[in-house]
């Protein structure tokens, strides 16, 4: 996945906002909560970071591909980063659709209403 196709798809997703910061990192926020890093890579090649569940860390930390998230992953919490682009970006995609689903859970139930999210 290139930084357009992950900055497209990051847009398709609900109530989201893009930051260029930490680096020029794109950073994705659903109701000012990050739940998506474009950058901070190995090299230069695209790397992209995300949250998970706990199920979902356990099983990619050791992963092909998958590392726990620079800063994020290594304090503690369940962030990981897709730094080789060997794959389908589908796989991507879900993780990050993931993510934004479980940072949206996490907003106040008023700013969940406010923006639309997880009215089911």
């Amino acid at each position: 996945m290139t930084f357009e196709e992950y900055n497209k798809f990051c847009s398709s997703l609900p109530a989201t906002s893009y930051v260029s910061q930490w680096g020029n990192s794109h950073v994705w926020k659903v109701g000012g909560k990050v739940f998506a890093i474009g950058g901070w890579g190995k090299s230069d090649a695209p790397a992209f970071t995300f949250k998970t569940s706990d199920l979902n860390f356990e099983i990619l930390r050791d992963e092909p591909g998958f590392r726990l998230a620079p800063y994020l992953g290594t304090r503690g919490m369940k962030w990981i980063q897709k730094y080789d682009d060997s794959g389908n970006s589908e796989e991507l995609e879900y993780y990050i659709k993931e993510s934004h689903r479980i940072v949206s859970l996490g907003l106040t139930k008023k700013k969940q209403k406010e923006l639309g999210l997880n009215q089911d």
